[in-house]
């Protein structure tokens, strides 16, 4: 069998980091990879997984990108891929519109992945155009159907992604080395209550909501300390301007450390107390709650979304209703005290070896007579 996947470009990035996941898997289990994007700093760990990567602009929005659709239907016809897996929306529009020049008999089955909400209009539909549809989550799922009712609802699969569970364990701890540096960096951290918040700095991430928290466990005594861990990209220097006055508004700018994007994220995890979920809208997966909760620590979230999925089997006590920063103190200063432990060993659906058997389930659907 043989995939060609789609996507815009190996940058760094969640979708990114799922087709790297996915190539491994499949390549591991005799599945041959082609993926096809603008390349980026992940090709090398790509081609490290044994796929193939052609270096193609199909993820531009541009009118130029209309130029691919004719230079990739001629690569699916000579590549000759069983499935053509299309991860993102100018891709698919690019791989969708080249099948259409290619005779029925010899075109590959379509399955296109829905890793986030997108807006929705038609220039999103095409996601909902494959002969298969994945959802990362249960409420991807329904938004699917909710909004795109053209699409059959079976023909939409749920396959979460995943975390490796044999380095996202319970026993893991970072090395004396790492720790040693990590307080040598910020010493503030020593002795305090830490509360992780992983993500970009986005409106989406909800880090307002750390500033009546933070007062709200200052005012009663327990050394809290928030640790905000993400990448602030171009253009957002002045919405993390406005989120740092919130702090010092509510008088807690000296309990927030920000560490910028990391690429130790696993041990960043381990070494803070909770890792929180404070997306003011549904996320459709959260990854890096599920690193957390896989790695024995507790996450508090709001109850909506992928994240309110995986609490709903790992913690069910770290639902916090949603939007409420005031219910989700009251949470952290239960836990300050009684931190509990999330069910482990990770659970079926969560698991990597789960996530590559449930598309090969899926390719094998397709393709077999």
């Amino acid at each position: 069998m043989k995939v060609m996947h789609l996507l815009p470009s190996l940058s760094s990035g969640g979708v990114e980091q799922v087709v790297l996941e996915l190539c491994e898997g499949l390549c591991n289990a005799g599945v041959e990879n082609l993926v096809v994007s603008a390349g980026g700093s992940m090709v090398p760990a790509i081609e490290g997984t044994g796929a193939r990567h052609i270096t193609r602009p199909i993820g531009k929005k541009s009118l130029l990108t209309l130029l691919q659709i004719g230079r990739t239907a001629k690569l699916i016809r000579k590549e000759k891929p069983d499935i053509l897996h299309l991860h993102s929306r100018v891709p698919a529009w690019v791989g969708q519109l080249a099948c259409r020049r290619i005779p029925a008999a010899e075109r590959p089955f379509i399955v296109s992945t829905f890793h986030g909400f997108h807006s929705v209009n038609r220039y999103s539909a095409v996601m909902a155009k494959g002969h298969r549809v994945i959802a990362v989550s249960r409420c991807m799922r329904e938004h699917i159907l909710e909004n795109y009712p053209q699409c059959p609802a079976d023909d939409i699969v749920v396959i979460p992604n995943s975390v490796d569970a044999t380095r996202f364990t319970p026993e893991y701890k970072p090395g004396e080395e790492w720790l040693n540096k990590w307080y040598a960096d910020y010493p503030e951290l020593k002795g305090k209550y830490t509360l992780c918040l992983p993500g970009r700095i986005t409106r989406l991430k909800g880090a307002p909501h750390l500033g009546p928290i933070l007062r709200y466990l200052k005012e009663r005594g327990i050394p809290a300390h928030a640790v905000i861990v993400g990448e602030t990209k171009k253009g957002k220097e002045a919405y993390r301007d406005e989120v740092q006055a919130g702090f010092k508004a509510e008088g807690v700018a000296d309990c927030v450390t920000w560490t910028g994007h990391r690429r130790d994220l696993r041990e960043v995890l381990c070494a803070c107390d909770v890792t929180l979920s404070l997306t003011l809208q549904p996320e459709s997966f959260g990854k890096t709650t599920l690193e957390a909760l896989s790695l024995g620590r507790p996450v508090a979230g709001y109850e909506h979304g992928g994240v309110g999925e995986q609490l709903e089997q790992f913690l069910p006590e770290g639902m916090v209703a949603t939007c409420q920063p005031e219910k989700m103190a009251a949470v952290l200063e239960k836990w300050y005290t009684e931190r509990p432990k999330p069910r482990t060993p990770v659970p079926p659906p969560y698991r990597r070896e789960d996530m590559i058997q449930a598309h090969i389930d899926l390719y094998e659907s397709l393709c077999r007579p």
